[in-house]
């Protein structure tokens, strides 16, 4: 097993030392990849204290952590109060009805940021588009892992 790196008969030095060739036999294959992944991944929940499956609030398949969705809302409420004063302060300058427009409209921005906080913490917007199709893609993935365990 040559590596390439070190300086040799017509060979020039090469930074990287470790490297080996691509046509190495010692690489490992996908399965045995895909092996070492997963009992990895059982070590790790070994050591968390759950069940090899068990993906938890802060795991890769699980809900968003607390500061995470704190922040979220706290993004949504302020940017729909200042798209709706943008709204409002574009409306007045352009039909000269200051300040109606811009009242109305934050009034509106607001009623916006406070629906999207509501729908965020209770879990309504996986109702549709992409938050729908990767909780449907879980579901599916955990029947088929159910099935071929039992």
């Amino acid at each position: 097993m040559e590596r390439i790196g070190r300086p040799g008969p017509g060979r020039a030095a090469v930074a990287w030392g470790d490297v080996y060739r691509m046509n190495e036999p010692d690489v490992p294959g996908p399965d045995e990849i895909a092996a070492r992944l997963s009992q990895a991944r059982e070590r790790e929940a070994v050591r968390h204290g759950k069940e090899a499956g068990d993906q938890g609030p802060g795991g890769p398949a699980g809900r968003a952590s607390g500061l995470g969705i704190g922040m979220r809302i706290s993004i949504e409420l302020v940017t729909t109060v200042a798209v709706g004063g943008a709204l409002g302060y574009g409306l007045d300058t352009w039909i000269g009805s200051a300040p109606i427009g811009l009242v109305v409209c934050l009034l509106l921005g607001g009623a916006a940021g406070v629906s999207n906080a509501y729908r965020v913490v209770k879990g309504l917007d996986d109702a549709v588009g992409l938050g729908a199709a990767i909780a449907r893609k879980e579901t599916k993935e955990g029947n088929k892992s159910r099935g071929q365990s039992g």
